[in-house]
């Protein structure tokens, strides 16, 4: 049976309804208290290729479960009310991830246009991921 929407579709639905941060402004908003970077990508991705610093990884996988206040995986970060910026490697997690909380309910989220990959190429501050509870 044939899909009736491509990954290709997904992302253009998400992308015509987030909001996409430009990565020089994403860079601009490294150091501003009210906004928190949200790393999406796998552990091995972090070890490897490092992160945005401060940033709060959350897996894609557990996202939704994360966001939400009545679940008992709920992360309290997400009702401070701050400004979010999702990324991953590429823009397309974090892009289908701002859609799905966006739909949630979560507001005041947006992602990087091109991801961490874009990010470290324009130059944006990269940290070593902290080690395992610290």
């Amino acid at each position: 049976m044939p899909l009736t929407k491509t990954y290709r579709d997904l992302l253009n639905e998400a992308n015509a309804v987030i909001e996409t941060i430009p990565t020089t402004d994403a860079i601009a908003l490294a150091n501003d208290p009210e906004v928190v970077f949200v790393d999406l990508r796998d552990v091995r991705e972090l070890e490897r290729e490092g992160m945005i610093p401060n940033a709060f990884h959350a897996t894609r996988g557990m996202i939704e479960f994360w966001i939400d206040p009545t679940s008992p995986y709920y992360k309290d970060i997400f009702g401070s009310g701050k400004k979010f910026v999702f990324y991953c490697q590429s823009g397309w997690r974090s892009a289908l991830t701002v859609k799905t909380v966006q739909d949630m309910g979560l507001e005041n989220v947006a992602h990087i246009d091109g991801g961490f990959r874009a990010w470290k190429e324009t130059g944006g501050p990269v940290a070593t991921r902290p080690a395992k509870g610290a």
